[in-house]
């Protein structure tokens, strides 16, 4: 051996570096035999390098042959400053490995927490109390341009628990005899004890209850294969009579109904109504009337707010002249797929959506819309006009759009 130098012990296995043979001999080597933290990485930053004699730093020098005796100032010399650098740089990166996949689910949970705080933010603005259909916010809260779809009734129908029969009794001699005769029961001789109560009076049943299902003021007579309306109840509020076989309203089906708001029947075989069939219901506001065979309307109360006569077979000759003029509360006027040739003016001040989609309508007046002598006017309630599917150019009448909040959908060409 070399003066100056040391023997070094045999690596423990290919890769690692010399260590410095102590004085009990190679089997108590003091260095490491591998690097403590990083033998087991697949990057293995140290590979190829020898430890320092008294610290376990990894210094970047060659590898030494097995067996070579190395001096000891060769060994290469780390400061405790560079080796407290490199496991500070270590745990750093480490620390910013571990904050990332915490930080996934952390964002997560905060998501979480934030959404039903926004939601309750939001509910929090609306004023229940005050929460009408004003003119001005009528267009933010319900799209009129799909109402007709939004109106469902799926809501109102009945739910119906249907039980399960009595159990059969255990004892066969508590059945009933079929074949004997029921025996008269003996009346009881009256006693002082108790007042006698008088019988009730049996109420008859209206035969619309018998056909159709009534539930407090509401008659549901859906897919009854009716042929006319059924003899309602007084109190009756709420008709529905769809998809039935109905052909024609008379004047006596809704007599003394004073009650009734709503007349439902869709999907009928309806080609003639008297023209006092609706008149004198003095409550009435929907009228809802699509896919018949209507070819005119009777004439309306004037408490109507919405007609549904979409899907018929009505003319402008099947309309009385100024039909709508006095109907005041007139909101909702959905006209579409008939055979009108014009715009039923006048419409009444109060009116909101028109629909006359898929007519036959080639032109219109400049005082449809709007008065052409007063150009201050301005009808903010209308803003739901359909005139697509006609065969008119919009274009050619822009005098008569200047009071409306919207212009009519249909084409401009």
């Amino acid at each position: 051996m070399l003066p100056g130098a040391e023997a070094v012990c045999p690596p423990r296995w290919p890769q690692s570096p010399p260590r410095r043979q102590s004085r009990a001999g190679c089997g108590q080597c003091a260095g490491p035999a591998f690097p403590p933290l990083f033998a087991f990485t697949a990057l293995q930053p140290f590979q190829g390098t020898r430890p320092h004699p008294d610290q376990h730093c990894w210094p970047y020098q060659s590898p030494v042959p097995l067996g070579t005796a190395v001096p000891t100032a060769a060994l290469g010399a780390v400061t405790p400053a560079g080796c407290r650098m490199r496991t500070l740089a270590w745990l750093g990166i480490a620390s910013l490995c571990l904050g990332a996949a915490w930080a996934v689910p952390a964002k997560e949970e905060r998501r979480k927490v934030e959404k039903p705080k926004a939601d309750l933010a939001l509910y929090e603005k609306l004023d229940l109390d005050n929460y009408d259909l004003a003119l001005d916010n009528y267009g933010e809260i319900l799209d009129l341009s799909n109402y007709e779809e939004l109106y469902n009734y799926g809501d109102l129908a009945p739910k119906i628990e249907v039980g399960t029969l009595a159990p059969r009794p255990k004892d066969p001699a508590a059945l009933p005899n079929v074949g004997t005769t029921a025996e008269t029961p003996k009346l009881q001789p009256l006693t002082t004890a108790s007042p006698v109560l008088p019988a009730p009076i049996p109420v008859q049943v209206l035969p619309s209850c018998q056909l159709c299902l009534c539930i407090g003021t509401s008659v549901y007579c859906d897919d009854a294969n009716l042929e006319h309306i059924p003899l309602l109840p007084p109190e009756t509020t709420y008709l529905y009579a769809r998809f039935n076989r109905i052909g024609a309203i008379r004047a006596s089906d809704f007599t003394g109904l004073k009650k009734l708001k709503r007349i439902d029947l869709t999907s009928n075989f309806i080609s003639w109504a008297d023209a006092d069939a609706f008149r004198l219901l003095p409550s009435l506001q929907e009228l809802i009337l699509p896919e018949n065979r209507l070819t005119a309307l009777p004439e309306l109360p004037r408490s109507i707010i919405r007609l549904d006569a979409r899907l018929n077979r009505i003319p402008s000759t099947g309309l009385r002249p100024e039909a709508f003029q006095d109907l005041k509360q007139l909101q909702f006027l959905h006209l579409s797929d008939n055979q009108l040739e014009y715009i039923p003016a006048p419409l009444p001040e109060s009116l909101r959506s028109l629909h006359l989609q898929n007519n036959n309508i080639q032109t219109m007046h400049e005082d449809t819309f709007c008065d052409s002598q007063d150009h201050s006017q301005i009808r903010r309630a209308l803003e739901d006009i359909r005139l697509d599917g006609n065969p008119i150019n919009l274009s050619l009448f822009p005098n008569a759009y200047f009071c409306l909040p919207r212009l009519p959908t249909g084409h401009f060409f």
